[in-house]
């Protein structure tokens, strides 16, 4: 599988998918001509899908959405070159992808070999399930289980405590523990600007701002850019 795994698409400063421009370039590769766009985390999916066109159109590909295909959803998936899921809303988009039958098409192609990548929400889906977003449930979707396309979870977004801080709700880190009270899967806290990079079971951590892996019953380790994660995906095959 290939899979780029962003954890935002916008950065302080710059224009939206800036900073991810050549990781997006890299993966797709001179093979890719045409991506299919999922815009379902947001609520007004044809703007979205035109701005998402016109970035990928500066990048040298061509991109169509799902939301309007000429032909059904699924069929759309099937022809497709290259996915882009993008950020949003995490439960709107898994939502609409258990509604429209999108789960197990998107899986078998990826399987299969075409290039995946998430931004955002569009990262949370390829994971076992939602389970450790930051969106608040706009809607409910049918089930919290996703793509699955990795064998671990991921928060993007993390934030570190901020030391002092008079805050009195939960951190990122303390509701990942309330995660792993109930749940095994590994968590990698994605900072903004990082991404993951996924080749079969090679997963290199890349960008600009390191990553916190968390694992059940064990201290959270941090990860700077640059370094190798392929452990979460080995750990699974070992467990599995």
């Amino acid at each position: 599988m290939e899979l780029l795994l962003i954890s935002n698409s916008t950065a302080p400063g710059g224009r939206y998918l800036d900073h991810c421009a050549p990781a997006i370039s890299a993966l797709l590769g001179s093979s890719v001509k045409r991506l299919l766009f999922i815009p379902y985390a947001v609520f007004d999916r044809a703007g979205y899908a035109a701005t998402t066109r016109a970035r990928f159109e500066e990048l040298g590909f061509a991109l169509d959405s799902v939301h309007d295909a000429p032909s059904s959803p699924v069929r759309a998936v099937e022809r497709a070159e290259a996915i882009f899921i993008g950020g949003g809303n995490t439960f709107r988009l898994i939502d609409a992808l258990w509604r429209t039958g999108l789960i197990e098409p998107i899986r078998q192609r990826v399987q299969g070999g075409m290039p995946y990548i998430g931004s955002s929400a569009g990262s949370n889906v390829a994971c076992p399930t939602i389970k450790t977003t930051n969106d608040m449930p706009v809607v409910e979707p049918p089930s919290f289980n996703a793509l699955s396309l990795v064998p671990f979870n991921i928060n993007s977004h993390y934030q570190d405590p901020v030391p002092g801080s008079t805050h009195m709700g939960e951190t990122r880190e303390q509701r990942i523990a309330e995660f792993h009270e109930e749940n095994d899967p590994p968590v990698v806290g994605l900072r903004e600007g990082s991404w993951l990079v996924v080749n079969g079971i090679q997963i290199t951590l890349e960008g600009s701002s390191g990553a916190r892996v968390f694992r059940r019953g064990s201290p959270p380790t941090e990860w700077p850019i640059g370094s190798r994660l392929d452990f979460l995906i080995a750990r699974h095959r070992v467990s599995g």
